[in-house]
Order: structure tokens, then C-alpha cells, then sequence
């Protein structure tokens, strides 16, 4: 049975998200998994080192507060997700959490390597998997385009096969963006606000501080914190 997934919409590390980080790892410690959080900067492996350390600081900050040990894992390039000895470490953890960046490199990165196998048996496992803005965006079938309607997507990780995700849904939700095939679903997730689905269960709950919309199939609406969002 896969393990617990969140689709996070923007927050990652920060204070307000951590009873969402908490329930990750919990579920994923239920799994038989250890209680470790693994970070993948990835999204961000183009933005230098300043920012990199930035992300490094805010995650271990946010394993303090709900009392976990966290692992910084560079992987940065395609390369990076070759790399055996990273995939491993991979594995064992509890929750991997994908955070923000650039959506279209995440995907280019990941897709096909070693690292982006793992992070699929880590789940597919009982572990702990999130994704925040560009990581919850390569968790379906493909990155959508975003500048330019009708544009191309990214092929993604797949995890999630037909559904998209529109992050930082109320500061985006005015932009162009290219529609979705046929029978998939769009979400459209606020700030501060997870999806999330725990295992062993079919129920996909929000939480956080705003809302999940769903834009395209199933039951089309508003879901607030608390709320089941009907989609398989």
C-alpha cells in the first residue's frame, strides 16, 4: 500500500505547516518506517547558494519543532539523481519532502534517474512522500505550462497519474496556463494549505489555512480545511 502523500500549495517548513509535516511521519513511523525527514532541494538547484542554505536552515528548523532529524540531500542536478550513493539515502527515510522552486527543472532532473525511482519505492513502500509548490507539481503525470496557454508540459514523476496541480492557487490563480487532457483533474491549491492523503486510506483531506479547488473533473467546488475533496 503506498505510504502518505501531500500536495502542499505553498509553506514548506514554516511553522503553520508543521502539524501537516507532523502527520507525515507519524503515518510513515506506523509503516515501519524510521522517524527521519529527508529534504530534496532539487527545484531549487539553480538558485545558488544562498538560497540553497536558506531552504537547508528552514527545514531543520521546522524537524526541531515536531522533534525529528533531518537530512539535507543535494541533489542539485541530473547528475546529483544519478548518483547511487543519494538515491540510497533515500530509502530508509520516513517522510521525503520535495520543496519549491522551479517546477520544469524538478521535473527534467528527477524523471528517469535514480533518485526519482527511489523517491517512487520510498512511497510505494508505506514512506512518507510531499510536495510543495513545484514538488507538488511533478507528482502527476506532467508539469502544466503556465505562461503560455496551450503550451507544452513537462512530462513528471507520475505518481499521480492524471492530476495536476496549480500551486499558490489565489496569487496564480490569473495567469495563463495550458488546460489539462481530457479526464484529468486540476487543482487549484491556496497558500499555506496542504492536500493530503494518509495511507491506507481512499480520502483526500485539506488542511492548512485555505482551501483546495477543483477546477477540472470530478465534483468541481471549493473544499475548505477539514473537508474530504472527492477525487480517486
Amino acid at each position: 500500500m503506498d505510504g502518505a502523500i501531500a500536495l502542499v500549495g505553498s509553506g514548506e517548513y514554516l511553522p503553520g505547516m508543521a502539524e501537516v509535516e507532523a502527520a507525515l511521519l507519524d503515518d510513515a513511523v506506523r509503516r515501519g518506517k524510521a522517524r527521519t525527514y529527508v529534504q530534496l532541494p532539487t527545484a531549487a538547484g539553480r538558485e545558488g547558494g544562498k538560497s540553497l542554505e536558506y531552504w537547508r536552515a528552514l527545514g531543520a528548523s521546522q524537524g526541531e519543532r515536531i522533534g525529528v532529524a533531518t537530512t539535507f540531500l543535494p541533489v542539485l542536478t541530473r547528475a546529483d539523481a544519478d548518483d547511487a550513493a543519494l538515491a540510497a539515502q533515500i530509502e530508509g527515510a520516513g517522510l521525503v519532502y520535495l520543496s519549491g522552486g522551479d517546477p520544469r527543472y524538478l521535473a527534467e532532473t528527477l524523471v528517469g534517474t535514480r533518485v526519482g525511482r527511489a523517491i517512487e519505492s520510498h512511497w510505494r513502500s508505506g514512506g512518507a512522500l510531499a510536495g510543495c509548490s513545484a514538488g507538488a507539481m511533478v507528482m502527476g503525470d506532467a508539469v502544466t505550462s503556465f505562461r503560455l496557454a496551450g503550451g507544452e508540459p513537462t512530462p513528471a514523476l507520475n505518481l499521480l497519474p492524471g492530476l495536476r496541480v496549480i500551486p499558490h492557487y489565489r496569487r496564480l490563480f490569473g495567469w495563463a496556463f495550458g488546460a489539462p487532457p481530457a479526464g484529468a483533474v486540476l487543482l487549484g491549491i491556496e497558500e499555506m494549505t496542504a492536500l493530503v492523503r494518509l495511507s491506507g486510506s481512499t480520502e483526500w483531506r485539506v488542511m492548512g489555512a485555505g482551501a483546495v479547488h477543483v477546477l477540472q473533473g470530478a465534483p468541481q467546488g471549493q473544499y475548505e480545511p477539514g473537508e474530504v475533496v472527492p477525487i480517486s
